[in-house]
């Protein structure tokens, strides 16, 4: 099956040349929009990121290329149409789950970098600067923490934390008892908010979660909390998270996402000018540590996307082989 990759990084093709088989990859750096859609064109399927659209548009000229099948390298599906895909006859292959620890500990680095003002520190180490002052940090231990979504993500972050001696709250639709067990005290959303030291996002972004951080949530967040965004940048309002830092009402935000990231991350800015105000705020603020959504990279989490994705491309193509060996003894 040919497949056209859109967004390809260049680490990626190591982990799926690895388990391509039989398959030919053509590697796209360009994100798939309307515009650029026609890369496709030869192709019987494609496989896309989160950065990718994947709206009706987008969708119907994918399907006037002849393309029927789209995988997606990673696990939320907030950027596609999903009733278009079903008007389309559209089928849609994604990785139910991949390490959920590289996510959950790129959550813990980002927390005990901005708590203990790792940056800082390295920097002025750098500069020959040995001096301590000024990087004062808290301990983790007994602090109360926050987790909103209990899925692999959330429950691998919640363990780690437990082994930090911390007391966990959790917040989700569909609680899991299974965690009960384990000392976690489910609450609400406002109770989780009001009693955290740090809070945690590990939800998918839904209609019920696009932004459910913002003016009124933080109003009820301890001054001194720290909140942590590894999950998707539009959980929340980036613009209120700001003045709530500059307004001493948030003590620090450790964010692996940006709710406008898809213009920049995974591209390289270094020489050219960023426009974003929102994000130039973000990304040089003192209360801040950002990093580019780089929680899915590790090698494990790699290797798991890459075989268990091209498993199911596989599987699809000797399905409809199946069907058409069928047909014709028919």
């Amino acid at each position: 099956m040919n497949i056209a990759f859109f967004s390809a990084l260049p680490f990626e093709k190591k982990w799926f040349d690895q388990y391509c088989a039989h398959h030919q990859i053509t590697y796209i750096p360009e994100t798939l929009t309307l515009a650029t859609a026609h890369l496709a064109k030869g192709n019987q399927a494609v496989c896309v990121f989160v950065n990718d659209d994947l709206s009706r548009p987008v969708l119907h000229e994918l399907k006037g290329l002849g393309i029927d099948l789209i995988g997606m390298r990673c696990i939320g599906l907030d950027n596609v149409d999903q009733l278009a895909v079903s008007d389309l006859r559209l089928n849609l292959l994604h990785i139910p789950g991949y390490s959920p620890y590289s996510v959950a500990e790129q959550a813990v680095a980002l927390l005990l970098g901005l708590i203990r003002h790792l940056p800082e520190a390295h920097q002025r180490v750098q500069a020959g600067n040995f001096t301590i002052d000024g990087l004062s940090g808290i301990d983790l231990h007994s602090k109360t923490v926050g987790v909103v979504g209990t899925g692999h993500i959330g429950k691998a972050f919640i363990r780690i934390m437990q082994g930090f001696g911390c007391k966990l709250l959790a917040y989700d639709i569909y609680p899991d008892r299974r965690l009960l067990e384990t000392g976690v005290t489910y609450v609400s959303l406002g109770e989780l908010l009001h009693q955290s030291d740090v809070i945690a996002l590990h939800c998918p972004l839904t209609p019920l979660t696009e932004y459910i951080i913002n003016d009124h949530t933080l109003s009820l967040v301890k001054p001194s909390a720290i909140l942590v965004n590894t999950s998707r940048g539009r959980l929340v309002d980036t613009r209120a998270v700001l003045n709530a830092l500059d307004c001493d009402r948030l003590s620090g935000y450790a964010a692996d996402v940006y709710e406008q990231e898809r213009a920049y991350f995974h591209y390289d800015f270094s020489d050219k000018p960023i426009i974003d105000d929102l994000l130039n705020r973000l990304r040089k603020h003192p209360k801040v540590l950002l990093t580019a959504h780089q929680g899915f990279l590790t090698e494990e989490a790699q290797r798991q996307i890459a075989r268990s994705l091209l498993n199911q491309f596989s599987f699809y193509e000797n399905q409809q082989m199946s069907l058409v060996t069928k047909a014709s003894m028919c």
